[in-house]
């Protein structure tokens, strides 16, 4: 008979929350790690802080920052002295005040953790220590890669976990709203996310409205694109860190421009360019569709250049000759299938022999497919260091993931 290892105890570990994702996940693990015996600290930083953080967990303080952004890093320091912050758990590494917490951490030694949306979609959480996306500790030498993979295993395929737009959209407009109406309480507070909340909300409201029509042109231009031969561009949001920290770019449009115009000078010309939204801009407003419309006839490219509102991502991926990203995550839906991949921006999955390392302008003519093999070793470390198994979008997904996330943070 073997028996299952006791769960790892907790107790001397002080453990500080900032920012998480919109929802209770951050707060109902809190309460998973207090349950081990860790004791538990917050600062809020807003009005929607508050609102997901709405009562006490164990006997942890929690504190409310409502001061200028010169004073948060002398406040945090004073705040991990006080209470004996052995950890600092973040959802996203670049947000200002993140930043500043983080920097401060590392001086006086304290464990960072850094969640955010999984490498690898759906179904896993990233969760590292010390940084991110362009700032992970992950290996990027192929070699370093196969010596770490060695001895490690894929997890064992398993159910997707249940998810539910209707649940990350409750969230998020809990969250949001009581960031605006808690303004006056911290009237210092400014977003990590550029332009207008409300704006991005409106947004949201008309692509409900316009949610049948969108749909029957997404139908249309699939249909269309059935027997062609074409690359794939998937869209990143402009207010995502991944373009506004690890891109050479200032917005995603800079990147589209950048992209279709090499796709103009170089591509074949009977091979197509489809330009993919992002299923969650709604800050755009639908104005990619009239973008791509003019970039099309400014390059001379016709029906060559073709804007899509839907899809599944993965089928067209696997359909295409080969995609074109910054550092979208969507490009593990190729590499997994062996499809072409050109990252033009730092990504963890941007290695030579995973992605092509020549020009953009080459790409179009002469794509390089991934190695299977060092794929498959990279991904098993990715899987071994980095991913936790769950999600935000139901209570299942997140009580899975808490119960891996706790393992992984009481590791380390």
């Amino acid at each position: 008979m073997t028996f299952a290892p006791a769960p790892t105890a907790a107790t001397g570990r002080n453990v500080l929350f900032l920012q998480g994702p919109p929802g209770p996940f951050f707060r109902q693990l809190a309460q998973a790690l207090a349950g081990r015996g860790a004791t538990v600290h917050r600062i809020n930083l807003n009005g929607g802080d508050e609102y997901d953080w709405s009562s006490p967990v164990g006997t942890g303080q929690i504190r409310c920052f409502r001061g200028r952004a010169a004073g948060w890093p002398l406040y945090v320091e004073r705040f991990m002295h006080e209470y004996g912050i052995t950890d600092l758990v973040l959802f996203g590494d670049c947000r200002p005040m993140h930043v500043a917490a983080h920097r401060m951490a590392r001086i006086m030694g304290v464990r960072v953790h850094v969640f955010e949306e999984g490498y690898i979609r759906p179904n896993w959480l990233t969760l590292e220590r010390d940084g991110v996306n362009g700032h992970s500790t992950l290996p990027r030498d192929p070699q370093e890669i196969r010596t770490a993979a060695q001895g490690l295993e894929l997890p064992v395929p398993q159910p997707t976990i249940g998810a539910s737009l209707g649940r990350r959209t409750r969230d998020t407009w809990g969250y949001f709203r009581h960031m605006v109406w808690g303004v006056l309480r911290y009237p210092f507070y400014k977003s990590h996310r550029p332009g207008s909340i409300i704006w991005e909300g409106l947004g949201w409201v008309r692509a409900q409205v316009m949610r049948g029509r969108d749909a029957a042109r997404a139908q249309a231009t699939l249909a269309s694109l059935a027997g062609q031969r074409y690359f794939l561009f998937p869209l990143q949001l402009t207010s995502d860190f991944q373009i506004r920290v690890h891109s050479p770019f200032a917005s995603m449009r800079q990147a589209a421009d950048y992209v279709l115009a090499s796709f103009a000078a170089h591509a074949p010309k009977d091979v197509k360019l489809v330009v993919k939204e992002h299923p969650l801009d709604f800050a755009s407003w639908g104005r990619w569709r009239s973008y791509v419309a003019r970039r099309a006839h400014h390059l001379g490219l016709g029906d060559r250049l073709v804007h899509l509102a839907g899809g599944d991502l993965n089928a067209l991926a696997l359909e295409s000759l080969g995609m074109v990203v910054v550092n979208s995550t969507s490009a593990t839906f190729a590499l997994a299938g062996g499809i072409p991949v050109k990252a033009l921006g730092t990504a963890v999955y941007a290695i030579e022999g995973i992605t092509d390392t020549g020009t953009l302008s080459a790409f179009w003519t002469s794509p390089t497919p991934p190695d299977p093999a060092l794929w498959d070793d990279f991904c098993r470390v990715l899987h071994h260091q980095c991913l936790v198994r769950g999600g935000l979008a139901s209570e299942s997904a997140t009580r899975i993931l808490i119960e891996g996330a706790v393992e992984r943070l009481l590791a380390d």
